[in-house]
């Protein structure tokens, strides 16, 4: 796997779990307002478009070559956190409360299964050249599939910010 993209996955979750560790369980899964997300089901939507990428990305594979089109800006589409995105209901997090070990528990799990997909591909140089159409971005290529995992976590690490400070400003 490209160095890069290595470093800034384990970069970004690194990041995500300094922010979500040191929440009581309560404040984890407090909502802002009933049409708001807790800290907890963001977390857990992280998890589940781990999961859901790694799908795609088999299913790509085995797929006869779908040329790919022209590689898209993923960042300053999932960066922009003025454009809302809505989440596909496979990737919709529970209503349960989950607790912040459980939460980093499935975190590192979904990692797992992903750097573990990945090195059983002999040729990672075959992910540039096929693609999947991704829910929110169109035709995306597989090695695009693999950047927006952390992208999108990149967002989401944003939202857990604003969503703490609603905490802060509450207490």
């Amino acid at each position: 796997m490209n160095k890069l993209v290595n470093d800034n996955l384990n970069e970004t979750r690194n990041t995500l779990v300094k922010e979500i560790i040191s929440l009581s369980d309560a404040q984890f899964n407090s909502k802002p307002d009933m049409n708001k997300w807790s800290i907890a089901q963001v977390c857990h939507h992280l998890v589940l478009v781990e999961e859901a990428s790694i799908k795609a990305i088999t299913w790509g594979l085995k797929e006869m070559d779908r040329p790919q089109k022209e590689r898209k800006n993923v960042d300053l589409i999932l960066l922009d956190r003025t454009k809302k995105i809505k989440a596909p209901k496979i990737v919709e997090p529970d209503v349960e409360p989950l607790e912040v070990q459980q939460v980093i528990d499935l975190l590192k799990d979904s990692r797992n299964k992903l750097m573990n997909f990945l090195s059983t591909l002999e040729d990672i140089s075959i992910l540039a050249e096929k693609s999947v159409k991704h829910p929110a971005l169109g035709e995306l290529s597989l090695d695009q599939w693999i950047e927006q995992i952390y992208l999108h976590e990149q967002r989401h690490i944003e939202q857990i910010k604003e969503l703490k400070s609603l905490l802060d400003a509450r207490h």
